[in-house]
């Protein structure tokens, strides 16, 4: 029987099929191949696996979706919605060619195919050489239709920020001098899972000069008064969307430079989410947390871009970044997480998940944004 929770109701992957193959359609192509990952996850629902045997969604511009599939691995389809959709599935054993099931599916055509940016080259490769000609990848086609979250993935978002929050608001209990990072990381990841989520995507803990470093996980360093610890975490809610939220901690009251320069970041921050609303670019984004900072004379300690999409992979589009001129739109959920890093000594990061509305943002997560004192 399938869990209704690991997916959403088979109309909404019915639109989005529909409104695939048109996209598809649109760019002039001949359909799209879509093999096990992010996109056909989104498509269909299916957390099927990629292994060495093809399984493939076939989607032409004209005619019927089919799913290539291993007769051995039609189990791995039950949970998701190709039964309820109608999609054709073409089952395969060992000794046929999937690669000619594909092309067969799809329909000759003198044009390319595109196909999904995860699919390995050992299902490529024979692919080309069935189709007569070079894919193009699938991303874009499916960018925008991914990027725009329908109301029930922002529902799963906002599920997912909630979660998070809960497990923050119990992080200075796990904050003790003298236990090591790991150890904190072992009780977050523990309640991850309790607060909501279906398992621990990451976890850093980065106290003290590890801080410094943004993707330092965690390690055997013990924990001192005085320290100033990044912690980042996220996971997924079911079905599958994520959460990311980035808080930074002191353990005993900073000094005055770490005070003084932590309110900057948070002014950064700060100004990066009051610059969200729809037809502000990208990288206008990122430039209105790095002004803040370069302004305070500390723009070189800001080295990674301002933020990130999300959805059912952690990292998606669209990106906040210099050099990044899309226009946001409602529907669109990214991060905003300036931090500071100075090697040797510490760090801090400010990281909010946010909703572009229809006149600015709504942000997923509402954990206090000033440094956290923890009592020593």
């Amino acid at each position: 029987m399938t869990d209704v929770t690991s997916r959403f109701d088979s109309s909404v992957y019915a639109h989005r099929l529909t409104v695939a193959a048109a996209a598809t359609a649109d760019a002039g192509l001949a359909g799209m191949v879509i093999t096990p990952g992010y996109d056909l996850r989104y498509l269909t629902g299916s957390r099927a696996q990629t292994f060495e045997r093809l399984t493939a969604l076939v989607l032409p511009v004209s005619g019927p979706p089919t799913m290539v599939v291993p007769r051995l691995e039609l189990a791995a389809l039950r949970e998701s919605a190709v039964a309820d959709l109608g999609i054709a599935v073409q089952a395969w054993v060992d000794g046929q060619d999937p690669y000619r099931l594909v092309g067969e599916a799809l329909g000759a055509s003198p044009v390319a195919a595109a196909v999904t940016d995860s699919m390995p080259a050992l299902h490529l490769l024979p692919l080309i050489d069935v189709l007569g000609n070079t894919p193009v990848l699938a991303t874009e086609v499916l960018r925008e239709l991914r990027m725009i979250k329908d109301p029930s993935e922002i529902d799963a978002l906002r599920t997912a920020g909630a979660a998070i929050d809960r497990v923050h608001a119990r992080v200075p209990e796990f904050l003790v001098p003298g236990r090591t990072e790991a150890d904190v990381a072992a009780d977050i990841a523990e309640a991850i899972v309790a607060e909501g989520h279906s398992e621990v995507s990451f976890v850093i803990v980065g106290s003290g000069p590890h801080g410094a470093d943004p993707h330092h996980e965690c390690s055997d360093r013990k924990l001192r008064a005085g320290d100033i610890v990044v912690v980042d975490i996220g996971g997924p809610v079911e079905p599958g969307y994520h959460s990311d939220s980035t808080r930074t901690y002191s353990l005993g009251e900073p000094d005055a430079q770490v005070a003084q320069r932590y309110s900057v970041l948070q002014r950064a921050q700060r100004a990066a989410v009051d610059s969200v609303r729809p037809g502000v670019t990208a990288q206008q984004i990122d430039a209105a947390a790095r002004d803040v900072l370069a302004e305070a004379g500390l723009a070189e300690y800001f080295v990674h871009r301002t933020g990130h999409g999300i959805g059912l992979s952690v990292h998606e589009e669209p990106y906040i970044v210099a050099g990044n001129d899309i226009a946001l739109a409602a529907g669109m959920a990214f991060s905003v997480e300036p931090g500071i890093y100075f090697p040797g000594e510490w760090g801090a990061r400010i990281e909010d998940i946010v909703i572009v509305t229809e006149d600015g943002a709504e942000s997923l997560n509402n954990r206090p944004h000033e440094l956290v004192v923890v009592a020593v």
